[in-house]
């Protein structure tokens, strides 16, 4: 499957705190981050190693066949670095659909995310 799209980011929790916010996103109702919109899907877990590996399945109606893979990285205490991996299966869209995902993805999890953790 190809990767289409990568990013890779601090974020301020620990890998743990971190691990648990992909894996139970609605883990804190007072600060909802996952929040689709009406073409989107929730995804679920199709792959994970506590607390360093968490994959999703598809966001997207149109693409059932989107994964997205997430590596954390970090010390026990301390800020983790978190990349995103988008992985398509063929045929691989054009680049706007590529960019508007790879924006979305960013959106969720470099912003609202993010914001929960105070930053």
């Amino acid at each position: 499957m190809p990767e289409v799209a990568r990013k890779r980011r601090t974020q301020p929790p620990p890998p743990h705190v971190l691990y648990e916010a992909l894996t139970n996103p609605d883990r804190d109702p007072t600060r909802p981050w996952l929040l689709l919109h009406d073409d989107e899907q929730r995804p679920s877990i199709a792959e994970s190693v506590e607390p360093n590996l968490v994959v999703w399945t598809s966001l997207w109606l149109l693409r059932p066949d989107a994964n997205i893979r997430f590596d954390i990285d970090g010390p026990p205490r301390g800020s983790a670095t978190l990349t995103w991996t988008l992985i398509l299966e063929n045929p691989v869209p054009d680049v706007a659909t590529i960019i508007r995902m790879r924006k979305r993805l960013n959106e969720l999890i470099n912003a609202n995310l993010r914001f929960t953790f105070g930053q």
